[in-house]
């Protein structure tokens, strides 16, 4: 209980979003893209939910 007043707005701004006719500025999107493209990724690569294998497989991992 207590959850319908949130869950009605985010109803609402979704909706407004799926609705919206705003007007898309595509070349500041594709710079911002274009920005995070060239942003270091190992921080991300390295752990072992990047690379797919789950935290119980590396419980006997030695440090």
């Amino acid at each position: 209980m207590g959850r319908g007043r949130a869950r009605a707005k985010q109803a609402k701004v979704a909706r407004e979003l799926k609705y919206s006719s705003s007007v898309t500025d595509f070349e500041a999107l594709q710079r911002e893209l274009a920005d995070q493209s060239t942003a270091p990724r190992e921080e991300f690569e390295s752990t072992p939910e990047a690379s797919g294998l789950r935290s119980a497989d590396h419980s006997h991992r030695e440090e």
